[in-house]
């Protein structure tokens, strides 16, 4: 291989990386910013959901027709919109004031949100040998996890000395710099096929997936989103609560980066995605029994959510790149979001929710897992349905399309 096609498979890996970690950065930054972002803007602890919702239900009903528009515009355009939308939220964030100024903002990460998993796999598919593609996958989604290591160790300093605001607005920089440079990492394309609001419709597979990753979402959006509010409760200092994302970062780094290729190389990675959301189910019940004087659950929680639950995405995105059954990878990849992100909307809100209500932070943990073996059921059934399909020797034919009026 020679040096220049090494030089394009790493530029090509940073920007995968990149596409995924800067959107995402945000719900990190409140996660491990939410006693100072909630302080500053003078609002109650809960409407921290509600920032969260702001982003992340306008990425999932985005979903539902990013996958088309990626097919239209070709991964290079997509990378383009994904890196400038993102330069627009972050610059609305430095600037727009009071709470329903950051909701705005947020909301312009959305498009981003929502462009990332379908631009990133259609440029997988494109450019990256089969025999790598769970690799590729793995690496890029640990992207996400990238930023909360970014958001946990380096925001928390930032903003002791220049404001939430200020620790955002640095990553302007890089916002802009890959807005110029990253679409260069995808190959030019000329379309000359009409845009068509169409959503493809989910098979049975797909359906049971997305529901899945909507238990995932709920419960990694409340967990990320609350655990510093909660942690600052039991008495953890402002860099010892990014300490927390951080750890949750790394771990979902080595989740990712090891578990997405041993999926692959298992005959049904549904069981993989069961044994992960029952693990989570102990991190989460570990989280439950902190107390002030007595912060090692914090840490063992969030190490662990970080080991397990994390991983479950970029395993489900693996399947769904991989195996045609899911339908092509842009329209399922989008649809899929579409159930992750719709998880991380509710998640917060009603998290927050039910924590005002009669139940404790400790018992809202404990609600949570409820949530997750629900996953693990879907996950079951999964596993059934696909031996079916396969006992059955069912031709893989593509999803149908219904057009939205």
């Amino acid at each position: 291989m020679t040096g220049r096609a090494v030089s394009r498979g790493w530029w090509l890996r940073l920007v995968l990386t990149a596409a995924m970690a800067l959107p995402m950065l945000i719900f990190y930054a409140i996660g491990s910013l939410g006693p100072l972002i909630v302080a500053d803007l003078d609002v109650p602890t809960h409407w921290l959901g509600w920032l969260v919702m702001s982003a992340f239900g306008f990425a999932a009903l985005l979903s539902l027709w990013a996958g088309p528009l990626v097919n239209w515009l070709g991964s290079r355009r997509a990378l383009a919109l994904l890196f400038w939308s993102t330069v627009g939220a972050y610059g609305l964030l430095a600037c727009l004031p009071g709470f329903f100024g950051v909701m705005m903002a947020l909301a312009v990460c959305g498009i981003a949100q929502a462009l990332a998993n379908p631009v990133t796999n259609l440029l997988i598919a494109e450019r990256v040998e089969h025999r790598h593609k769970a690799a590729a996958v793995g690496l890029k989604q640990s992207g996400v996890q990238v930023s909360a290591l970014f958001a946990g160790l380096l925001l928390p300093i930032l903003a002791l000395n220049f404001g939430w605001r200020g620790a955002l607005a640095s990553l302007l920089l890089p916002a802009v710099l890959l807005a110029f440079l990253g679409p260069r990492a995808a190959p030019r394309e000329h379309h000359d096929k009409p845009l068509r609001f169409a959503v493809a419709r989910p098979n049975g597979r797909l359906t049971l997936l997305m529901s899945v990753q909507l238990c995932v979402g709920i419960v990694l959006s409340s967990f990320v989103t609350f655990l510093g509010v909660f942690a600052a409760g039991q008495g953890m200092s402002t860099t010892s609560i990014g300490g927390l994302i951080a750890g949750f970062g790394v771990m979902g780094i080595v989740a990712r980066t090891f578990l997405t290729p041993l999926g692959a190389r298992m005959a049904e990675e549904s069981w993989l995605l069961l044994l992960l959301l029952l693990l989570s189910s102990l991190a989460l019940w570990l989280t439950s029994l902190a107390m002030p004087g007595s912060h090692w659950p914090l840490w063992a929680g969030a190490l662990g959510m970080g080991l397990t639950a994390v991983a479950t995405n970029a395993i489900a995105m693996s399947m769904v790149l991989r195996d045609p059954a899911f339908g092509s990878p842009a329209p399922a990849a989008g649809l899929l979001s579409v159930g992750f992100f719709s998880g991380f909307a509710l998640g917060p809100a009603l998290f927050g929710l039910v924590q005002r209500g009669p139940w404790s932070f400790a018992q809202s943990w404990l609600a949570l897992i409820g949530v997750l073996l629900v996953g693990g059921l879907l996950s079951l059934l999964l596993s059934l349905l696909r031996r079916r399909h396969r006992n059955s020797g069912e031709v893989v034919l593509e999803p149908s399309v219904s057009t939205v009026k």
